[in-house]
């Protein structure tokens, strides 16, 4: 099994066992379905999120983000609201109920990750942070490269491009 097919294995297998039950956490009279659940992850109740980055995000149409929006809108967990820069883009923020259900469920289930840490030996357990630990930091470099590729594309912050010339990544 080469290195990349472990990686596509180990992960959601991994998630998959550490993951909170949403219905779990909540409380019964909350009526969210998993999808909408995604959805509160991704906002926040200060900084708005634009509509389309949802949907991209996602991997879902505009419309099919729309109608899950709007439930969540009239159940009060979301407000929306057009951008004052530019009229043609809806933000989405998090009420303070939607934040409570979003912080009530997280994506995995603290206790199951103690659980699993718990059973390791100290030895194990190092080796398995560390190595978290080197592929977090791997991923936020391999995000921040791409940020600046894609804004030397656009003539962006920090770069010196126009736009015209080939920009790539830097390479560690």
């Amino acid at each position: 099994m080469s290195n990349v097919d472990f990686v596509l294995y180990a992960l959601p297998r991994i998630t998959e066992r550490l993951r909170l039950r949403f219905w779990e956490a909540l409380p019964s009279d909350v009526q969210v379905t998993e999808h909408q659940l995604r959805l509160l992850r991704q906002m926040d109740d200060v900084d708005p999120v634009m509509v389309g980055e949802l949907a991209e995000y996602l991997g879902v149409t505009m419309s099919t983000m729309s109608l899950n929006l709007k439930r969540l809108e009239v159940a009060g967990l979301i407000t929306r609201s057009r951008d004052p820069a530019d009229r043609r883009v809806m933000n989405v923020l998090l009420t303070a109920e939607g934040r409570a259900i979003r912080d009530a469920a997280p994506p995995l289930d603290p206790a199951r990750v103690d659980a699993v840490l718990m059973s390791m030996r100290p030895e194990e357990r190092d080796r398995a942070l560390n190595g978290l630990s080197i592929l977090a930091e791997a991923t936020s470099r391999l995000e921040a490269d791409h940020n600046r590729y894609v804004e030397g594309l656009a003539g962006g912050p920090g770069s010196a491009s126009s736009g015209s010339e080939e920009v790539l990544p830097e390479s560690s």
